[in-house]
């Protein structure tokens, strides 16, 4: 059986805060895994090695900022 009742955004906030703190952290932990699910099941590693590379280009403008900045 369901019931389905419609609430305000507001009411709802009222309700959360109401929480006890470990029912808070329960309800936190479910909300980041409905919203990051592959957050959660990416390790450090993937991670870096999926993330931006810098190329030739990037590291030679980065060198003449880095030459204007210590004139």
């Amino acid at each position: 059986m369901q019931v389905q009742i419609d609430i305000g955004f507001n009411q709802l906030v009222q309700i959360v805060k109401a929480l006890p703190p470990m029912q808070l952290k329960q309800l936190r932990v479910a909300i980041d895994e409905e919203i990051y699910p592959e957050r959660l099941q990416t390790n450090p590693e993937t991670l870096l090695l999926a993330g931006p590379v810098a190329t030739e280009n990037d590291l030679q403008f980065i060198d003449e900022k880095r030459q204007h900045l210590d004139q």
